[in-house]
């Protein structure tokens, strides 16, 4: 009872020209994210949500249903998207309109709501969200922890389908950026391990895109190999390309994490093409003696970076099934002699070594923004549950977060000087907008705070949607 007395005094601030400076929470129906309705004008043309919502079950009583699993994954991957990150948000996020026109609450005001308690808050709060997280745990037969049922091949062949969908054409070359990333871990999670190259408790989650576009987020321990379960995941996602576009170069792409014998035998066999960062070795050094000396000289002589390349066919003593091409750069820095290697089945009339190496295999980096990108600005990471399954759930949440996004930024910011921005910018910029909302029998208002500083692109980012996924209104 104080806590409530003491949230509902005002909070007295500097007064202003000899008046009081006085502030509550007590605006009403006010948003912070006003932003939001852009994203929502991506779902309505993408249906991404939607999408999502039929690949879970729902097993509860229908007539004791106030929520939908659609409304509630709508409400959830909002969230995340605008900035929530954690399930307890919701208990407070429960009360906002525009939140509930997100995810496409009829009632955004909860006036009908069934309970007396619960008017005038129109979401789900933290207990009832949670429940999606328990969606591919606990025991079937067990009713109270598989009321909501998801089916996880369907969300993978979803994420595909996305990607798929982007395209008006098949391209003629894709290629698949492969990558291992760590999940701090700071309790005592299923699948919980010490990860001694990263040096903490960890998940170890495997990531493949494609360009900016999310293929693949899957949760595993961190006491594997890098590249463990790449070739299953490599097999569904090509699969489902080739049944598409049967006739698209396939490159497939990572570092020397996943330059192993079982992934480059399985890309020979299938006509998938790669190319992988390849760990040094004193018989690798050895290759490229000759061109470490010339960039030596170079350096001597300019004081400036020199590399040289050096194409070769290579076979380890026992680990590979053949010999295959290698790229070794020979660099000399200040440093000191810098040799890095790849390999690759491209071949030379494809790729002459230097362009090999710098221009499609270092373009590898720009995927690990990518994954810095969901883990920084929309929560991958936030994996606390006690179960290992649960946290796969919530990667899948941030992963549908990253698409809508993704979506928004490829449709409605081309052209823009935020084309290129990443989430948090996108978030702070667009997003982050203090709104009014009023509701009449008719209308639902949304009136934007008069001085946001981004309404021209604002505008511009709306006819672009208009445009990209509703020629017929344009």
């Amino acid at each position: 009872m104080g806590q409530t007395q003491c949230s509902s005094q005002p909070l007295l601030f500097q007064d202003l020209d000899g008046r009081e400076v006085r502030a509550d929470f007590s605006g009403g129906r006010i948003t912070s994210y006003g932003g939001g309705l852009l994203l929502r004008h991506v779902e309505e043309g993408r249906r991404i949500l939607a999408r999502l919502a039929e690949c879970f079950e729902d097993h509860r009583d229908p007539d004791a249903i106030e929520h939908s699993v659609s409304e509630l994954l709508a409400q959830r991957v909002y969230a995340i998207a605008l900035g929530y990150e954690d399930v307890n948000d919701h208990d407070e996020l429960r009360r906002d309109s525009l939140l509930a026109a997100l995810a496409g609450k009829a009632d955004i005001t909860g006036a009908e709501r069934a309970r007396k308690r619960d008017e005038g808050i129109p979401l789900a709060g933290k207990s009832t969200i949670n429940r999606l997280e328990w969606a591919i745990c606990g025991d079937k037969k067990d009713p109270r922890y598989h009321r909501v049922e998801c089916r996880p091949e369907e969300i993978d062949r979803l994420l595909v389908d996305v990607f798929l969908e982007a395209h008006r054409r098949p391209p003629k070359q894709i290629v698949l950026d492969v990558d291992a990333t760590d999940d701090p871990l700071h309790g005592n999670q299923e699948g919980r391990f010490f990860h001694g190259y990263y040096d903490c408790y960890c998940y170890l989650p495997l990531y493949i895109f494609c360009g900016d576009h999310l293929l693949c987020a899957r949760l595993r321990p961190s006491n594997i190999d890098a590249s463990a379960g790449s070739v299953d995941e490599l097999k569904r996602i090509v699969g489902q390309i080739r049944r598409r576009w049967p006739r698209v170069q396939v490159i497939v792409r990572g570092d020397s994490g996943f330059a192993r014998e079982e992934i480059m035998a399985w890309c020979e066999s299938e006509g998938v093409d790669y190319v992988f960062g390849l760990a040094k070795n004193p018989r690798l050094i050895r290759s490229i003696g000759k061109q470490l000396e010339q960039a030596r000289r170079m350096f001597i002589r300019t004081e400036q970076p020199a590399r040289y390349f050096r194409d070769f066919s290579y076979r380890t003593l026992d680990s590979w099934s053949r010999k295959r091409r290698v790229v070794g750069k020979a660099e000399h820095l200040r440093q000191g002699a810098n040799p890095r290697f790849i390999v690759t089945s491209l071949r030379l009339a494809e790729f002459e070594a230097r362009s090999l190496y710098e221009d499609l295999y270092c373009a590898r980096g720009e995927m690990e923004n990518r994954i810095k990108e969901q883990q920084l600005y929309l929560f991958a990471d936030r994996t606390s549950s006690t179960l290992f399954n649960a946290n796969q759930m919530r990667l899948w949440f941030s992963s549908f977060a990253y698409l809508l996004v993704s979506e928004l930024r490829r449709l409605g910011l081309a052209g823009t000087e935020l084309a290129r921005a990443q989430c948090s910018t996108i978030r702070e910029k667009l997003f982050k907008i203090g709104a009014f909302i009023s509701v009449s029998v008719r209308r639902v208002w949304v009136r934007l705070a008069s001085s946001c500083p981004y309404q021209e692109i604002f505008r511009a980012v709306y006819s672009n949607l208009n445009r990209a996924l509703y020629p017929i209104r344009v």
